[in-house]
């Protein structure tokens, strides 16, 4: 390597992105960077233990999911980068005053990472599939036409996005204590602002558009077809007051409070001849819903009526993603590369 970096003063960019390249994957190979990849695997399978039951099968479980898959994406990328650049800025200080470009620097990062993510990608879809996750059978609204590549291609763009994210803290940050202090930051604010699992303010719901999870999230959603399923919460909260019961005064309180029941005369006569200290169980009533597969209807229904327009199985919405997640990744690489060209005047 002393040999190569002499030779940097001489030698152009596209060479010089070769040197890197290998020194890269032969760190891969020796120095025990592989060793995320066991990582991926292990975090995919809990999740796809915890979630291959509900992810797209319910708007809840997909919606949950889509945010756990987004969560893994996120994790991966940033444990990939985060210290790359700052465990060897001194190194890269002297080589750059040798001769190094610092954008063949960088793009030798981006293309090794950009393998890294994909094996990571390979990774998470195989075990998500072995833990008995069922992707989506019906490929509505897909932009190629295979619903295994389409999640391959979110997935991917999510992690790359991270990675590059966490290259860029890398290529900013003094040293690698300050990158891991930084990084438990970096993760609650993709995940909190998110836009899909927590209600956030309208004063601050534009953050949204800032991180990578809205758009890994949101493209999964589309892409598992969330409009079109049930929603189970209606249903399983109905199940749970089996045993439980009301009185008719209090029933009769709360449907006389709305318009639709308190205006209509015959209604209030029926309720007021009811005896307001009589019980109302639910089994029976619960039962013969059961009995009419009642349920099924009651949660298609839900569905129906908790539709999100921005998870639309459309191509137009998946595009978008997409595009927004390179344009991430686009900007995370020239701000890392403008970064490390002022490194000479670096005092630390």
């Amino acid at each position: 390597m002393i040999r190569e970096t002499k030779d940097l003063r001489r030698k152009g960019r596209v060479y010089q992105t070769g040197v890197y390249l290998g020194k890269f994957f032969r760190m891969f190979v020796y120095q025990s960077d592989w060793k995320v990849m066991p990582i991926a695997a292990l975090i995919a399978g809990l999740v796809g233990m915890v979630m291959k039951n509900s992810l797209f099968r319910t708007m809840e479980g997909t919606l949950l999911g889509s945010f756990a898959i987004a969560c893994i994406c996120v994790w991966n990328g940033f444990f990939n980068s985060i210290q790359n650049v700052c465990r060897e800025r001194a190194i890269v200080k002297r080589e750059h005053r040798s001769g190094l470009h610092i954008s063949s620097y960088i793009t030798a990062h981006t293309i090794y990472q950009a393998f890294m993510c994909l094996l990571q990608t390979i990774i998470t879809m195989f075990v998500l599939q072995k833990m008995g996750v069922v992707f989506p059978q019906t490929p509505k609204g897909l932009v190629t036409g295979d619903i295994t590549l389409d999640l391959g291609i979110t997935i991917f763009l999510t992690t790359f996005a991270a990675d590059m994210l966490s290259l860029l803290v890398s290529s900013v940050v003094r040293n690698t204590t300050t990158a891991m202090t930084v990084m438990p930051f970096l993760l609650i604010f993709q995940l909190v602002f998110s836009g899909g699992f927590f209600a956030l303010p309208d004063s601050i719901s534009f953050l949204t558009d800032y991180t990578i999870t809205k758009w890994g999230l949101t493209a999964s959603c589309a892409q598992g077809q969330y409009n079109d399923l049930p929603m189970t919460a209606l249903w399983k909260s109905m199940k749970k007051m089996r045993n439980g019961s009301i009185t008719a005064g209090q029933l009769k309180e709360f449907m006389l409070a709305s318009p639709d029941f308190g205006n209509d005369p015959e209604m209030v006569i029926l309720l007021n001849s009811i005896p307001d200290d009589k019980e109302i169980e639910f089994e029976a009533y619960i039962s013969y819903i059961e009995s009419q597969n009642g349920g099924i209807i009651i949660e298609r229904k839900s569905g129906e009526f908790n539709q999100e327009e921005k998870y639309a199985s459309e191509p137009a919405v998946i595009i978008k993603c997409w595009q927004m997640l390179a344009i991430h990744i686009l900007i995370y690489i020239g701000v890392a590369t403008a970064a490390l060209e002022f490194i000479d005047k670096d005092k630390r």
